[in-house]
């Protein structure tokens, strides 16, 4: 991180510092209502703002809480000590640690060394975000849908290992830089850098760990995994013998978590993959067919103009005139 924000981060704050003459607790009403332990938006951010940055406040133990937002929460230095639903959490330097409005955190002391970030974000914040995935099936694009519908049977918190992704850490200094400096255009500037911080994130989902029925969000970033990389010629069998599970039972599983099965899963990313080639190469449609796994061409023209109501010279047609 750039040198001159690290030092501002650093700080010690006016609230850090009545910890350190003697309060050994948080003051709730910095941040909530006394009658409850949901951390409140309207504490925080400024009216009309939907997202703003603060320094984690350290030297002290945060008890069980929720949010009336979404928390995004980066590592710039250190580490800190996270229980959320149960789960132990440890948010090193240069991680990101997401958590919707269903989660229950818990937070153990932080040292002066511990460094972290808080993003407070209101749902609406996410709508560029998603129209920027909008092509995409992942398991992130569901968490932003579960964050803005506050529905619990998404994931509570993604945990991101990804301090050793330079895209990924650039962006989120850039999106602390333009906040903390309150440039011009900063809801646009953010909201785009969110978006680009999301599809950075899609292409690192082997670096997320899940929380909430863990080993099903594994198994579904498995599927993912393997579809992305494997869309052309990618068989459920070789994938449940790679995984050690029984054919049937994934592909029931897949059904459960995702309401499609590995077919409908496959051929939405092999047609995603075919408009993105129809719109950004000089490919002949039939080269397009059989590079996304379709020997058929009379079925793949059939499936593609089922799904984008246009067949697929029209849909190249339509992108080459914008």
């Amino acid at each position: 991180m750039n040198g001159a924000i690290l030092q501002q981060l650093q700080r010690i704050t006016p609230e850090e510092q009545e910890i350190l003459d003697g309060r050994n607790e948080i003051d709730r009403e910095r941040y909530m209502d006394t009658s409850d332990m949901i951390v409140d938006s309207k504490k925080l951010l400024e009216s009309g703002r939907l997202i703003w940055v603060r320094t984690h406040t350290r030297f002290v133990h945060f008890p069980k809480h929720k949010h009336n937002y979404v928390e995004v929460i980066y590592m710039c230095s250190g580490k800190t000590h996270h229980r959320i639903d149960g789960d132990e959490v440890i948010l090193n330097q240069g991680e990101l640690l997401f958590l919707n409005q269903n989660a229950t955190q818990e937070i153990l002391p932080a040292s002066k060394e511990d460094i972290a970030i808080n993003f407070i974000i209101l749902p609406e914040f996410f709508d560029q975000a998603l129209h920027m995935m909008e092509e995409e099936e992942n398991l992130i694009r569901d968490f932003v849908i579960g964050c803005l519908c506050s529905d619990d049977r998404y994931t509570s918190y993604l945990h991101f290992k990804v301090s050793d992704i330079l895209p990924i850490q650039n962006l989120i200094e850039n999106l602390i830089w333009t906040i903390m400096n309150n440039q011009q255009n900063k809801r646009s500037i953010n909201q785009i850098t969110m978006g680009l911080l999301f599809l950075q994130l899609m292409n690192h989902t082997d670096k997320v760990t899940a929380g909430k029925d863990y080993i099903e969000q594994e198994i579904m970033l498995t599927v993912l995994r393997y579809i992305e990389e494997n869309y052309k010629d990618g068989e459920l069998s070789e994938l449940a013998h790679h995984m050690n599970y029984d054919l049937y039972w994934l592909s029931r599983m897949i059904k459960k978590l995702t309401g499609k099965n590995y077919t409908e899963l496959l051929q939405t990313k092999r047609l995603n993959q075919a408009a993105y080639y129809l719109q950004h190469t000089t490919l002949t449609i039939a080269d397009i067919g059989l590079s996304v796994g379709y020997d058929n061409l009379s079925y793949f023209y059939r499936i593609f103009k089922q799904k984008y109501r246009m067949s697929p010279k029209e849909y190249r047609t339509q992108f080459s005139k914008k």
